[in-house]
């Protein structure tokens, strides 16, 4: 298991899941961590990191910051499992954020809905009603 950290030059989420699909095809990938704001890529598993970035400098330019254990991740991991467990417990009779009840936005946009049809759809049409009819006399 090794926990590998590389910089990746990501502009918007369009390249963050061309990064996600390459790595996500790697076998031996437990977890991937992607950070847009320090545009770092992280990613835990028993994998070969020289294999990974020669994959990904296909697409990207990557550079390795650093390779070592995955252990330390885990434990940062149940830290933040206990932080979690006790900010629960703290509130106990609140209601939960509303932001992560609702998949959506209050605000979220509908679109408009079609245009009416024409007037003449549907019914016959005479030529008084249509100045741009065609009358054969």
């Amino acid at each position: 298991m090794q926990k590998a950290v590389l910089k990746l030059d990501m502009y918007d989420d369009k390249d963050k899941k061309k990064a996600m699909k390459i790595v996500s095809g790697f076998a031996g990938v437990d977890s991937i961590d992607i950070n847009t704001k320090d545009q770092k890529l992280t990613v835990t598993g028993a994998i070969d990191p020289v294999k990974l970035v020669g994959k990904l400098r296909k697409t990207f330019s990557t550079e390795i910051i650093s390779v070592g254990p995955a252990k330390e991740a885990q434990k940062k991991d149940e830290n933040k499992k206990d932080d979690q467990d006790k900010k629960k417990d703290d509130n106990k009779g609140n209601k939960a954020d509303p932001a992560k009840v609702h998949p959506f936005p209050y605000l979220y946009y509908q679109p408009p809905p079609p245009p009416p049809l024409p007037y003449y759809y549907g019914r016959h049409v005479s030529v008084e009603e249509d100045p741009n009819g065609c009358v054969i006399c």
